[in-house]
């Protein structure tokens, strides 16, 4: 189908697009890392206690896979703003067109949503403080663990390899788990 406007997601987009794809293939982006990089002040955390969520972030040396996802003209419109309502509610993300990788051998120009770096809510964190974060920060989608669990186990099912999100999920759990033995 020359007619598709494709979407490239690398977090909630892969479980909770909020449309139903025509295609959906195994895609990778070169140029970009996934991180917990941006400040969720709403959706998983509050203003006095934040969550993470995940961005693209620029890493000329790296790559992320994630899931090309396939728009139909006749649908475009009505998904472009439902997306942007989504993505662009502040102007912590910016919206590109992107080449992808597509797993079965196609090269696509895609529609993405990356990080703004000079936005308040982007910050730089390890992989521990985004542990500790992750691990009790709530908002109005709920649990900010939920959001990574939700990400890294649809990875795993889609044969998407990510060691950095395994190792943050199993490292939430840890700590969950000691919280409610010491509580």
């Amino acid at each position: 189908m020359t007619d598709i406007l494709w979407v490239f997601g690398y977090g909630s987009l892969i479980w909770h697009p909020g449309f139903e794809p025509v295609e959906q293939v195994p895609a990778r982006l070169d140029g970009w890392k996934r991180r917990f990089c941006l400040c969720s002040l709403r959706y998983r955390g509050t203003f006095d206690q934040h969550g993470l969520v995940l961005a693209l972030d620029a890493a000329p040396e790296s790559y992320c896979s994630g899931v090309a996802l396939g728009i139909p003209q006749d649908r475009q419109d009505e998904v472009l703003e439902g997306l942007r309502a989504r993505e662009l509610f502040n102007p912590a993300y910016r919206e590109i067109i992107t080449t992808l990788q597509l797993q079965d051998g196609r090269q696509v120009e895609a529609l993405t949503y990356v990080v703004n770096r000079e936005h308040e809510q982007y910050g730089s964190f390890n992989a521990e403080e985004q542990a500790q974060i992750i691990a009790t920060a709530a908002g109005e989608k709920g649990p900010n663990c939920d959001y990574l669990w939700n990400t890294a186990d649809h990875l795993r099912e889609l044969g998407i390899a990510d060691p950095d999100l395994d190792w943050l999920s199993d490292r939430v759990r840890t700590i969950q788990a000691s919280e409610v033995i010491t509580a």
